[in-house]
């Protein structure tokens, strides 16, 4: 065990991961970090046996992202019976495409082509105080797509938390061959573009991060319902996939790290949510499994989104509604004109669970400022309008928080079940507290400019804004 743990190096400190690119004088890196997580990649433990000062370098062009794996050590075990050294290389040869492990001179020889752009369709542009960004878009059936993401997905192992691969498959005996299911798969890249330091007429571009986006089939019910007796023919011509309703899921996310901060994560979810808004196939918006970091950065847009739309300042709670005499009474249903919510979720493509927070935290913001939850002290004496405007609200969200747990709580008796609705409701609060705090500097940038957009994309960023946590 000593030699175990002598011989032992923590796999995600002995990993570098380096952004360079290609100059006269030769490489120059414009950015080194650490992966977060590496156990999908070296085991549970994160730890990598077999050496001692071990160093895992994998560096890619900024622009192209072409990865070099070097690995190097101090000392190395040497092997006794069947306890050897962990074969890094060979376990990395899993994770990157066979033009990681050529030689590293050969990477360094490499050089930038000043009229590289992007693959993809140009699909949105924007300026901030540091450069101009470009999002690329793309089906993943192209070929210098499927290329590119080949070179990234490895980040979405070491910087989504459960992340998986889709542009490969593992199992095959050509894990680097195109997917079969490649054409339900839409790439979004986000690139940094500056003045070329070589040629200035030219222009550079920086791989910042990227997204991913998957099309299901979306079923909706015939309007009005078709008569049971009713026949049904097969389509006289073929179907074109592409133009069936669906749902687009937001899969992978990702900044890189030297990019977070700078509000470029909320530019490209915002610029992607509206593609799919206008998209007529596109019936809903979900996202896969989002981290804490991601879900304020969505709350902030989305809500800030809503409240662009016209019949959404029409949300409000409904003040004539009376209140249960008891915790046993049925909760009224039209608290908020259910007809109005669901107009506009549909028109929204936001997913039921999402759309209900948003509309929670949309009207706990127009409580009365003598009940409305906060982290300062409540401002003077509640009238008896505000208190039942605020009892109304909490039976709205506690009337959602039974609906998803359901299951659960139904198995407490009424009092517990209480209790643990009225626990829920107080972390509900805190949240929402938060959020509506931040959303104040975020509404800013819509009216006057940038810079408090900035600053509360910085407070989104600073974590990383990679996905996992809460499916939709």
């Amino acid at each position: 065990m000593a030699d175990q743990e002598e011989w032992s190096e923590n796999a995600t400190e002995a990993t570098t991961i380096s952004l360079v690119r290609p100059s006269e004088g030769g490489n120059k890196t414009i950015g080194s970090f650490n992966p977060k997580f590496t156990y999908p990649i070296f085991g549970e433990e994160e730890r990598i046996f077999g050496y001692k000062g071990l160093k895992i370098n994998l560096r890619f062009h900024a622009h192209d992202m072409r990865p070099n794996v070097k690995v190097t050590n101090s000392q190395k075990f040497k092997a006794v019976g069947e306890t050897e050294p962990t074969d890094v290389t060979e376990i990395l040869k899993e994770h990157l495409p066979p033009v990681a492990f050529l030689s590293a001179s050969t990477f360094d020889n490499a050089t930038a082509n000043l009229d590289w752009a992007p693959p993809g369709e140009l699909h949105d542009t924007f300026s901030s105080p540091d450069a101009s960004y470009e999002i690329r878009r793309g089906s993943m059936t192209d070929k210098a797509i499927h290329q590119l993401l080949i070179r990234i997905e490895i980040f979405a192992l070491m910087f989504i938390e459960g992340g998986s691969y889709i542009g490969r498959n593992q199992e095959s005996q050509e894990p680097f061959k195109l997917p079969d299911d490649a054409a339900q798969w839409t790439v979004f890249l986000l690139y940094r573009k500056q003045p070329s330091a070589v040629d200035a007429t030219k222009s550079e571009y920086t791989f910042v991060g990227y997204s991913t986006v998957r099309r299901f089939f979306y079923f909706q019910p015939p309007t009005p319902p078709a008569s049971p007796k009713s026949d049904w023919d097969l389509p006289k011509t073929e179907i074109d996939v592409a133009e069936l309703p669906c749902r687009s899921r937001i899969s992978q996310f990702i900044i890189l790290p030297p990019f977070q901060g700078k509000g470029v994560g909320a530019r490209l979810y915002n610029s992607i949510f509206k593609h799919y808004i206008e998209s007529a196939q596109t019936k809903e918006i979900p996202v896969e499994d989002p981290n804490e970091e991601f879900d304020d950065m969505r709350d902030l847009a989305d809500l800030t989104y809503l409240r662009t739309i016209p019949d959404f300042a029409k949300v409000r709670l409904n003040s004539d509604i009376q209140l249960p005499k008891d915790h046993t009474s049925a909760v009224p249903r039209d608290i908020v004109n259910p007809v109005l919510l669901e107009k506009l979720r549909v028109q929204t493509k936001i997913v039921p669970r999402q759309f209900a927070r948003l509309i929670e935290m949309h009207t706990m913001s127009q409580l009365s400022e003598t009940v409305q939850p906060s982290f300062e002290e409540k401002k003077g004496s509640p009238t008896a309008e505000d208190k039942h405007q605020y009892h109304l609200w909490q039976l709205f969200v506690k009337r959602r928080i039974y609906r998803q747990n359901r299951d659960v709580l139904g198995q407490l008796d009424s009092s517990e079940r209480l209790d643990k609705l009225n626990e829920a409701l107080g972390s509900v609060e805190l949240e929402y507290c938060r959020l509506l705090a931040a959303h104040v500097q975020w509404a800013k940038h819509y009216e006057n400019g940038s810079a408090a957009k900035r600053k509360i994309d910085d407070e989104a960023e600073d974590a990383n804004p990679a996905k996992k946590a809460r499916a939709d």
